[in-house]
């Protein structure tokens, strides 16, 4: 069955412009004839239950989000939060638990209860966002990109974070580096295992049998650093892909006796208070706060009917 997407490629125009001539509202002679030219080639017939919610939109915005005990995400939330209310908006929070099936109830709901728009940073690859997408609702992904050509993305240079912690490890003479990194299926954790692979390379470093996938969960990363401590020749060094596995890390590096500094450890991303935590702890900052703002930014303009092409924007870790 055709959407309005279909027929907005065919037509050369944006979904916004189809739904507005679908709904009758002022759109130029010239795009209102392709679009129902596009439409009778693709026999594409307007859902009327999809209409009717376009119709009654809220002033409401739910954020989906894999993790709210997470800071980083807490964060990215205020930032969401902030610049909706800005705009006359309210946000509702929604936790997946990095669980696609609940994401796409979220989905689902964000729907039915007429919600104005939906940011998300999706649970995994195969998050089915066309829930939200073909129902007409304008979409943003937010720290994890979007492969759907539909849907603006607002990203960190995951690479560069990568590679900032490993330099930053390099430069303190460590050698023996391992990577404790989220989960195969997630973008963001390929990426900065990249970045991570890429600086040692540059520098002659051996990689094997240094990498680790984890859940991203505290419980995740001390399992982890317990298998690299477990190896003949443990790791003098970590990079943690993010804040909630470095807390796991250090607490096995902890309850292992390692003392402090024998095993350096980087995080990407901010790091509870945690009263295990080394001095000398690396932390890579990254921009929580901008995400959300900037998600908003984009999705308020979806909203407004911004007619351009799905963008993807990237922040540095310093923005």
């Amino acid at each position: 069955m055709s959407t309005i997407y279909d027929v907005a490629a065919l037509a050369q125009v944006s979904p916004a412009t189809v739904s507005r001539v679908i709904n009758g509202s002022s759109v130029s002679p010239e795009k209102a004839e392709r679009v129902r030219a596009a439409a009778e080639e693709l026999s594409f017939v307007p859902n009327r239950t999809a209409r009717s919610l376009r119709r009654r939109s809220s002033n409401m915005i739910a954020l989906v989000i894999p993790d709210i005990e997470n800071p980083f995400f807490t964060v990215i939330a205020r930032g969401v939060e902030d610049r909706a209310r800005e705009a006359g908006y309210s946000v509702v929070l929604c936790n997946t638990d990095e669980d696609s099936t609940k994401e796409a109830a979220y989905f689902d709901i964000a729907v039915l209860e007429h919600m104005a728009g939906v940011i998300v940073a999706p649970a995994s690859d195969a998050s089915d966002l066309d829930r939200i997408a073909s129902a007409g609702r304008p979409l943003v992904a937010v720290d994890r990109r979007s492969h759907d050509r539909r849907v603006d993305s607002v990203v960190i240079d995951n690479p560069a974070a990568g590679r900032e912690a490993t330099e930053a490890l390099i430069a303190q003479g460590r050698r023996r580096i391992a990577c404790i990194t989220g989960p195969e299926s997630v973008e963001t954790a390929q990426l900065r295992l990249e970045g991570w692979r890429s600086s040692m390379t540059a520098h002659g470093l051996d990689t094997a049998g240094l990498e680790r996938h984890a859940d991203f969960r505290v419980l995740g990363g001390r399992a982890a650093m317990r298998e690299l401590l477990a190896l003949p020749q443990p790791p003098d060094a970590v990079v943690a892909t993010n804040n909630m596995m470095a807390i796991g890390a250090l607490q096995a590096l902890h309850e292992g006796g390692i003392r402090s500094g024998d095993i350096a450890v980087a995080s990407l991303g901010d790091l509870p208070s945690a009263p295990v935590m080394p001095e000398n702890t690396l932390v890579i900052d990254l921009p929580a706060r901008a995400l959300g703002i900037t998600a908003a930014e984009v999705l308020l303009r979806r909203i407004a009917g911004t007619e351009s092409a799905p963008e993807t924007i990237v922040l540095g870790t310093g923005d």
